[in-house]
């Protein structure tokens, strides 16, 4: 049981003690330690619903918190917090623990049986991934991971938008591109791919053609830039299915059946307006094409209806934020709001020299990851773009990413687990000798790093609960930062043996962590630099 909830545990007998009612309230961790090791907000909650005294609402409650060997000391501060402070006694055993769960360590069966898609990236095919993709793809990649350490079963999936006007746009491009002229879509990889296409392709018309180009860039261009990434998926579905009649007019005869349908001007449209959207939307045009909105529900009904996902988390570029309320409104006609949450990633800009990088080399447009990915490590690449939330938009740095130093963030947290390894080998086989007193390890370096340590299992069940990915590489730097600090006030290699050998195992205890933290971002955790 982790340090969190033990508090949440206690916290709620110490409520029905005291005649409280709250339905929810939030344990947090605390980012001073002054403040102690966890806070609650639990008092404001019950205090404003019921117009109490907070401050006698937290003398409550502390009064009939039950005296716990885990928890030394309870405070109450400012307006109405609770302030907990972990037992150093209980802090330090916690080493043996952590160490004997190895890579297991963080993981829970609590999504047991839960059936989830990741859906991301699912970029046109009409032309290679971009930085936007990649922000967007290892975010899915990695909170899909981080899902599976949860228990969930999870899959990861692209839709493949290989219909519609975009094809026919991509066919044109690639007919012109073949006579030397450009077309909607430029670069160097238009006039490859038409490279690529025989002579009665191009006697097709535009659909036909690009729909054979896009498979090309598909299996040429897109799938070798996701094995640069290091990014797999389960399942590849394709939108061709959805645009057969049968499929279209079963969605919308559903949705009149139920009253958001109605025809004008020759279209029919999607009462949106009636759930609260600002404005109603198309589902079949006047001259009978079926919009791409019209096949995105046929899509989700697809994942909830018939393939049974109990949810769907699905990440999508800062063009596509306005189709969210339509989209969740149509969820909501059929019972499904619920299961589909929309992740939006805002905009990437790459900066060099304090400038931004507009234009590429190769497309005269914009920059491909696989440019990227030339300039620098996939690990470095990963690091950047969880960093930030998804939903503020990003200067990816481009000099800092090609500093091999402890100022690049990734280096700093990889050098620690190097660090960490240079030890073990000096110390050899003193490693696993004898029976270790974890009670010795009462410095506050070495309580921090613990603490930092039994955090982990809290980090994973927050992300896969708010999808923050970007919590996982600020933790991994705080982990990083305690074993330095650690490091930097303790000799680990020291003639006390029984010292050392707590020590040690505290190390390899960090160790195991940082691997663990690295491992589900993605990235690599070296043995030496």
């Amino acid at each position: 049981m982790t340090a969190k909830e033990i508090i949440t545990k206690n916290l709620k007998i110490a409520l029905k003690k005291s005649a409280f009612r709250v339905d929810d309230f939030d344990v947090a961790h605390s980012s001073d330690p002054i403040h102690g090791d966890y806070t609650t907000n639990v008092v404001l909650k019950i205090a404003s619903v019921g117009k109490k005294n907070p401050r006698k609402v937290a003398e409550k409650i502390i009064k009939n918190l039950s005296t716990s060997k885990e928890i030394e000391k309870v405070e109450i501060a400012g307006p109405g917090f609770i302030n907990f402070f972990m037992a150093p006694k209980w802090v330090c055993q916690q080493v043996g623990y952590v160490a004997s769960q190895d890579a297991k360590f963080g993981a829970s069966k609590t999504g047991k049986g839960k059936k989830v898609m990741v859906e991301f990236i699912s970029a046109n095919p009409t032309g290679p991934l971009t930085l936007g993709n990649g922000r967007g793809g290892f975010l899915g990649d990695v909170l899909a991971n981080v899902l599976g350490t949860q228990g969930y079963d999870v899959t990861r999936e692209y839709y493949i938008n290989d219909t519609g006007g975009q094809i026919e746009a991509l066919g044109q491009s690639v007919r012109v591109a073949n006579e030397g002229k450009e077309g909607t879509y430029k670069g160097e990889y238009v006039g490859e791919v038409a490279k690529q296409l025989s002579k009665s392709d191009f006697e097709k018309g535009d659909l036909a053609l690009g729909k054979k180009a896009a498979k090309i860039i598909l299996e040429k261009l897109i799938k070798k830039t996701l094995k640069n990434m290091a990014v797999k998926f389960d399942s590849w579905f394709s939108e061709k299915p959805l645009q057969k009649k049968y499929v279209m007019e079963s969605v919308i005869t559903q949705l009149k059946s139920k009253g958001f349908v109605y025809e004008k001007e020759g279209a029919l449209w999607f009462a949106s307006s009636k759930l609260g959207d600002w404005q109603d939307w198309v589902l079949k045009k006047s001259d009978g094409q079926y919009t791409y909105f019209a096949s995105d529900i046929a899509y989700h009904l697809n994942k909830f209806k018939e393939r049974k996902f109990l949810g769907s988390i699905d990440i999508w570029g800062a063009d596509h934020g306005a189709h969210v309320g339509k989209l969740k409104n149509a969820m909501k006609v059929f019972g499904y709001e619920n299961r589909l949450e929309i992740i939006i990633n805002q905009l990437v800009r790459l900066i060099s020299g304090g400038k931004e990088i507009k234009m590429s080399k190769r497309l005269g447009t914009y920059v491909t990851l696989d440019e990227l990915l030339e300039e620098i490590p996939l690990d470095v690449a990963r690091f950047f773009f969880l960093s930030r939330s998804p939903g503020s938009h990003m200067d990816f740095n481009l000099d800092l990413a090609k500093e091999k130093s402890e100022k690049n963030p990734v280096y700093y947290v990889q050098y620690a687990h190097a660090r960490i390894a240079s030890i073990m080998r000096k110390a050899g086989r003193q490693v696993t000798e004898g029976k270790v007193n974890f009670g010795l390890l009462k410095s506050e370096s070495e309580q921090a790093l613990i603490k930092q340590l039994l955090r982990y299992p809290e980090v994973l069940e927050e992300v896969a609960g708010d999808y923050q990915v970007q919590k996982l590489p600020t933790y991994a730097n705080e982990l990083a930062t305690a074993f330095h600090n650690f490091y930097h006030k303790n000799k680990v290699i020291i003639e006390d043996k029984k010292l050392m050998q707590a020590r040690l195992a505290l190390l390899l205890a960090t160790k195991q962590v940082l691997a663990n933290a690295l491992g589900v971002m993605g990235i690599s955790a070296p043995e030496q630099m």
